[in-house]
């Protein structure tokens, strides 16, 4: 008999393969006008979706992407360029500067094509003004620790960045930008997917001075000086340079629950989808636990055997040191609410293989999981207080490791009731 164990596996499994390159960008490849002069790039799933054109397309094209350090695949003619996630490098800076060459002074017959997944934000790194790579790294940082949720994160980038927020396509005027786009982001806004270098920015400058203020943003006199600007501004909906800009998003966090959802009742589950979700994680976690609940014990809002289902980008206010991202704390959390209620295993892990910064795309708890913690002198609540999920589950042997998977609509949870 398959387990739940094993059930939650393919659930992940099906989640990522239903937003691979390969699956998704092929059939949207036909909405070309005309073969492009150039492609390029970012994210962590340019790189597969570079691969992808290239087998669709078979003509050679010259071509340009970056992504995150172990995402590299071989393309015949389009280089693929490796930098630093989630802060910056040099290799960043260096990457953004020759791909804004390649579209500057494009004529208006040309076509561009931008491939865009979620990290591509860091991958393109170059400042904008008269800024430096260290003042970048220095306020990522401190966005990266500090509970801002991505649309904000990216509004503070776009502003400080001379290719974000639209400035690409700004610099590709008069050609035709074509930008496909995996979405890791909730609600699939197409200016917060990588900050947005391909489209118009709806934020403002000021916007991004409130959030270095309401989250007390680390950020040096330079960034502060710069925000104060004029020239900080990106450009707007109305901006005419931005008017041949094509934008079509292939794959989203929904495309992934879906075909989790389809997988879970095949299995004999009743899914309930809860959507893209935003929120501190061990709070969205607290939800979850609610939820849980009240089908366990309530048979409400449907009976159990049920999978609930969840995607999005959860955020960690870091007060502690430990190691981990946004998912094993997540379920860190769950595991301390639930304190090992029977019929209920759970697991939340990143699609794009990598939780944070560690070598885990996520983790799995079942009901056994609080009585071993316990058993082995792991108490969940210093743990959690000390942002540390993955040394938690590291001990427990219940790590997720996949490797990148080439392509990311950002988290994914399910949790299973029997």
């Amino acid at each position: 008999m398959t387990t739940p164990n094993d059930i939650l596996h393919a659930l992940l499994a099906a989640a990522v393969d239903a937003a691979h390159p390969s699956r998704v960008l092929p059939r949207h490849l036909a909405s070309l006008e005309a073969r492009p002069k150039v492609v390029i790039g970012a994210g962590k799933a340019a790189g597969a979706m570079a691969q992808a054109l290239e087998e669709t397309w078979p003509e050679p094209i010259e071509g340009l992407v970056v992504v995150p350090h172990g995402y590299t695949v071989r393309c015949r003619n389009i280089e693929v360029v490796e930098a630093a996630h989630p802060v910056p490098d040099e290799a960043g800076l260096d990457v953004s500067r020759r791909m804004l060459a390649m579209v500057a002074g494009l004529g208006e017959d040309e076509h561009v094509v931008m491939l865009l997944s979620g990290g591509g934000s860091a991958l393109l790194g170059l400042p904008a003004g008269g800024l430096h790579l260290a003042d970048k790294k220095r306020l990522n940082r401190s966005l990266l620790r500090s509970g801002a949720t991505v649309a904000e994160m990216n509004c503070v980038r776009k502003h400080v960045s001379a290719i974000k927020g639209g400035r690409l396509a700004e610099a590709s005027w008069p050609a035709t930008m074509h930008t496909f786009a995996i979405s890791d982001v909730p609600g699939d806004d197409p200016s917060v997917v990588a900050s947005g270098p391909t489209v118009p920015d709806p934020t403002t400058s000021q916007d991004a001075l409130t959030i270095i203020e309401r989250y007390r943003i680390d950020a040096s006199e330079a960034v502060l000086a710069w925000l104060r600007d004029a020239r900080s501004e990106t450009p707007k909906p109305s901006d005419q340079r931005l008017s041949r800009s094509r934008f079509t998003m292939i794959a989203t966090p929904q495309v992934s629950l879906d075909a989790a959802a389809a997988v879970a009742r095949q299995c004999g589950y009743t899914p309930i989808i809860l959507g893209d979700l935003e929120g501190e994680s061990r709070e969205v976690a607290k939800v979850h636990a609610a939820i849980a609940r009240q089908i366990r014990k309530h048979a409400q809002p449907v009976k159990a055997p049920c999978v609930i289902l969840s995607g999005g980008e959860t955020t960690v206010t870091l007060r502690g040191n430990g190691r981990g991202g946004r998912n094993t704390e997540f379920l860190l959390s769950l595991t301390n609410e639930l304190r090992g209620e029977s019929d209920m295993w759970a697991v939340a892990a990143d699609t794009d293989g990598i939780d944070g910064s560690e070598r885990n795309a996520g983790a799995i708890m079942t009901p056994a999981t609080y009585g071993q913690a316990i058993a082995s002198s792991l108490n969940p609540t210093t743990y959690l207080d000390n942002n540390d999920g993955y040394g938690f589950f590291e001990q427990l042997g219940s790590l997720i490791v996949t490797g990148p998977t080439h392509t990311n609509v950002n988290d994914f949870r399910a949790i299973i009731i029997k």
